[in-house]
C-alpha cells in the first residue's frame, strides 16, 4: 500500500467535497491544499547528480504542515529528542482526561477557548493535587498534548498528560513518588470535573461562548442549568495508563502522541474510487482490530474535524517544565540527584544526518553506482 493513500483520497474527491456544500475555515483550506500538492512537485522540487557516473535524482519537496501525514515523521524524532535531555531520575506516568461527549456540540464551536480550557483545568488540576504533601508535596514536569479523535475518526476530545512522579518542594528538595501513581483516580476526576464546569460556567455568564444550531438551546438559562446538572451527575473517570518501565522509554512513548495526526498512511486497508478502508483497535482492550469503510467525502469531512484553529498549541508544558522556568529548574534538579541522564543526540545536525542517524538513509550514496558522490545541484520550482 502506497505511503499517499490519504493524498490520494485528496485528489480525487475533495472537489466533490466542496461542491456538496461543506463549509470549511481558512486552517482548513490551507490544511487540504498542504496535503494535495506534499511531494507533488508543485512546492519545489530538489535535484542532485552523481559526480561518479551522472546519475540524477529529483526529489519533491514536502508541505510541512502540521496536518498532513507525510510530514511528521522528521519533526517528530526532532522534538523527542529534545525533550531527552529534561528527563529526571523518577518515575514517569500516562494520564489521560476525556470530556463527555455531551459538550462536543459546543466545544466544536468554540474551540480555542474550550480547547485552551481544557488544557488549564487538566494542568491545574495535576500541579494543585500534586503539591499536596498528601500525594506528592512537590511540582511536577508535564506535557500534555490534545487529541479530538476516536480510532473511527469520530469527534472525542482528550488529553495526554506525561507527568514525572518526582519534582521540586517549595524548599528547592527533589522528592519523588513510590513506583505507583500518587493521585487516587477519584481525588483526580472530582478535581477536574469541578474545575472544568466551574470555568465554563463563568464563560457562559460571561457572554464567551458562541453557540451552533446543534447547541443554540443552551443560550436559556433554565437549559443550560439543566445541561450543566447532568453533566455533573456524569462519571469523568480520568484514566491512569500503566508506569512506564524506564526512563527512556517515557522518551520514545511521548514521541506516539506528541504529533500524531487523526489517522496515518499505515492504518489504510484500501481505496476505492468511492470509499476507503481503515483499521480500527478494538473497542475494549485485548478485541481484534476492526476494519472501518467510509465514503471518500465522509473521511475528508471526519478527518478535517481535527485541524486545529491557527496558532494553537497543542502541546503545551507545566510544572518544572514550564518554558518560563525550565532551564533553571532543571539545572537545580540534575545538582541535585548528581547527573543528567540523557543527552540530546542530534543538535546542530543537518538533515542528511539527521535521516542518517535515525533512518541509516544516506542521501550522498549514489542509487546507481554505489559511490558516496551524490551533490547537490540545486531547487527549482513548478511555475505559478
Amino acid at each position: 500500500m502506497s505511503n499517499l493513500m490519504i493524498q490520494q483520497i485528496w485528489k480525487d474527491s475533495y472537489e466533490e467535497f466542496l461542491n456538496s456544500g461543506q463549509f470549511l475555515s481558512d486552517v482548513q483550506q490551507k490544511a487540504s491544499r498542504a496535503i494535495v500538492h506534499c511531494k507533488s512537485g508543485t512546492l519545489g522540487t530538489n535535484a542532485s547528480q552523481c559526480t561518479e557516473c551522472g546519475h540524477t535524482e529529483f526529489h519533491n519537496n514536502s508541505c510541512r504542515n502540521r496536518n498532513c501525514p507525510n510530514c511528521q515523521a522528521v519533526l517528530k524524532e526532532v522534538w523527542v529528542d529534545k525533550r531527552r535531555e529534561e528527563v529526571i531520575d523518577a518515575p514517569y506516568f500516562h494520564v489521560v482526561f476525556t470530556l463527555p461527549h455531551e459538550l462536543n456540540p459546543l466545544i466544536y464551536c468554540n474551540q480555542k477557548l474550550l480547547y485552551g480550557l481544557l488544557h488549564r483545568c487538566c494542568a491545574e488540576t495535576l500541579l494543585e493535587l500534586s503539591s499536596d504533601k498528601k500525594y506528592l508535596g512537590a511540582t511536577p514536569g508535564i506535557i500534555q498534548v490534545l487529541h479530538t479523535w476516536n480510532q473511527e475518526l469520530d469527534y472525542h476530545v482528550h488529553m495526554h498528560c506525561i507527568i514525572s512522579g518526582g519534582g521540586l518542594t517549595k524548599a528547592h528538595k527533589l522528592r519523588k513518588s513510590a513506583g505507583k501513581f500518587f493521585i487516587p483516580v477519584y481525588v483526580l476526576r472530582d478535581k477536574f470535573k469541578g474545575k472544568y464546569l466551574s470555568l465554563l460556567n463563568t464563560l457562559y455568564k460571561d457572554h464567551k461562548l458562541s453557540f451552533s444550531s446543534s447547541c443554540e438551546r443552551l443560550q436559556d438559562p433554565y437549559e443550560w442549568k439543566d445541561w450543566k446538572d447532568k453533566l455533573y451527575k456524569k462519571d469523568w473517570c480520568p484514566y491512569i495508563k500503566k508506569t512506564f518501565n524506564g526512563f527512556g522509554n517515557a522518551i520514545e512513548y511521548l514521541g506516539r502522541y506528541t504529533h500524531k495526526i487523526a489517522i496515518s498512511n499505515s492504518r489504510i486497508l484500501s481505496v476505492t474510487e468511492k470509499e476507503v478502508t481503515f483499521s480500527a483497535r478494538g473497542k475494549k482492550p485485548g478485541e481484534p482490530k476492526r476494519q472501518i469503510t467510509l465514503e471518500h467525502t465522509e473521511f475528508i469531512r471526519r478527518f478535517l474535524m481535527h485541524v486545529l484553529p491557527p496558532g494553537f498549541q497543542k502541546i503545551r508544558y507545566y510544572g518544572f517544565l514550564n518554558n518560563r522556568m525550565k532551564r533553571k529548574n532543571l539545572k537545580l534538579i540534575f545538582a541535585l540527584q548528581g547527573h543528567q541522564r540523557f543527552k540530546r543526540r542530534f543538535t546542530d545536525m543537518s538533515m542528511a544526518e539527521l535521516l542518517k542517524a535515525v533512518w541509516d538513509f544516506d542521501i550522498s550514496i549514489c542509487p546507481e553506482c554505489g559511490h558516496s558522490s551524490m551533490k547537490q545541484l540545486g531547487r527549482c520550482y513548478a511555475p505559478s
